[in-house]
């Protein structure tokens, strides 16, 4: 970790000097990484300025989520979804950061039933009554992402995938507890793996959540399987997602050989998956994105 001097600029480019801004907690931040700590790097702490703008990032992505959950029904196809993600976040001076990003074709992922996530939206895919969907969007405002998911349930759907949409949200609220300045990832991800094996689910363990902000995906990668007291320190400026895949069935998943986007539940039953962006604060969190 390289410092700045006393009196020079503090890094987080605040304006003020360093010994009046972040040197104590840099010095926080060293006494964890001496105790062999994971620890985070200066470069996805993000200042005020910073944290504002990523704030209107997310107020796109909130309100193209909250357009879709007012018009989803069975019917309609994913590429329908698709169109209104794009309409509505280029309207409101957004790029959807998903399109062409390392080749995916769409604005959204929209991922149903067994496909655990990064289903690709199409004409060929509408969708049923019983159908339970995932709707993952995200925003790219001015060079400042936003990224949360929702669940929606199509009509009549059966008790048995109501109650894993349900413990997949709760699961978000369990995770929520835990995160807290100079606690640990791994005391979220341990919190919420308990909570859902609990209730008699897996969580998957090969695809996790990611720091965002600066950019789309950042260090760190968050994994919800994790022990309590490891992974990385969490401090105040640190943004990233809370996004737990919960599978009905086994936690093993496999990728479509075809479009080598898509993921599926390798049993064949039903995941679900909410996703929330979440800032650490002095205090505790601020969801950001949901």
């Amino acid at each position: 970790m390289q410092k700045p001097g006393r009196n020079d600029p503090c890094w987080c480019k605040s304006g003020r000097k360093y010994k009046k801004c972040h040197s104590d907690f840099d010095e926080k931040i060293e006494e964890f990484e001496l105790q062999g700590h994971i620890v985070p790097p200066h470069s996805i702490i993000k200042n005020d300025r910073q944290i504002e703008k990523i704030r209107e990032s997310a107020k796109i992505n909130i309100a193209v989520l909250d357009y879709v959950s007012e018009h989803i029904k069975e019917g309609i196809s994913t590429a329908q979804i698709d169109r209104w993600v794009y309409d509505i976040t280029t309207e409101m001076g957004g790029i959807p950061a998903p399109l062409n990003y390392e080749g995916f074709p769409k604005s959204v992922c929209t991922s149903i039933n067994n496909e655990v996530c990064h289903g690709i939206p199409s004409e060929d895919i509408i969708l049923k009554d019983g159908d339970i969907i995932n709707v993952d969007v995200s925003t790219n405002l001015d060079g400042y992402y936003s990224d949360s998911s929702r669940m929606f349930c199509i009509g009549n759907v059966s008790e048995e995938d109501k109650r894993l949409v349900n413990t997949a949200k709760e699961s978000l609220n369990v995770g929520l507890k835990q995160v807290k300045p100079w606690g640990f990832l791994g005391d979220m991800g341990s919190a919420i793996n308990d909570f859902v094996e609990e209730n008699g689910y897996k969580v998957v363990r090969e695809v996790g959540g990611h720091g965002i902000g600066l950019e789309f995906h950042e260090e760190p990668w968050v994994s919800y399987v994790s022990e309590k007291g490891t992974e990385m320190l969490m401090v105040p400026g640190m943004i990233f997602t809370i996004e737990p895949m919960i599978n009905m069935g086994k936690a093993e998943i496999y990728v479509d050989e075809k479009n080598e986007w898509t993921i599926y539940t390798k049993d064949g039953k039903p995941s679900a998956q909410w996703e929330i962006q979440v800032l650490v604060t002095e205090t505790g969190y601020e969801i950001i994105s949901y």
